[in-house]
């Protein structure tokens, strides 16, 4: 008998008031036309500070199993550049394809408080992996 245990993978990290966390969990395996493993991640972005902030673009590390490293970047998230007044969260769903069975995903969001001042916040490392399976 064989049982699959999957597992979820997180992540927390606080940037200038800026919390970001993150749960990633494994969705998929492909084999046509290359092998790709899916992942797929939920983050929650929670302005705990006193200011509003507007999310302008991302930064994201992807380290595959392999030593392959890729970095991504782009406006907003999900096509959304999201305002966040003080206490408010955003949340969004997205998705990462990996040359192997496991990796690890890392990055950045670039924040603008009102008068245009622009800052990072820190995404921190999470795990992305298969399930184990147990004999």
């Amino acid at each position: 008998m064989r049982a699959v245990r999957q597992k979820t993978f997180t992540s927390t990290a606080t940037t200038h008031g800026i919390r970001v966390d993150v749960e990633a969990r494994f969705a998929d395996e492909r084999r046509q036309p290359q092998p790709a493993w899916l992942f797929q991640y939920d983050v929650a972005i929670t302005n705990e500070s006193q200011d509003m902030v507007r999310l302008l673009s991302r930064h994201w590390v992807i380290e595959h199993g392999d030593e392959h490293v890729e970095e991504v970047r782009g406006p907003g998230v999900v096509g959304a550049r999201p305002y966040l007044v003080p206490g408010e969260s955003f949340r969004y769903t997205s998705w990462c394809p990996l040359r192997s069975p496991f990796g690890m995903m890392r990055g950045s969001y670039v924040m603008e408080v009102p008068g245009g001042k622009k800052f990072e916040v820190e995404i921190a490392p999470f795990t992305l992996s298969q399930p184990v399976t147990l004999h």
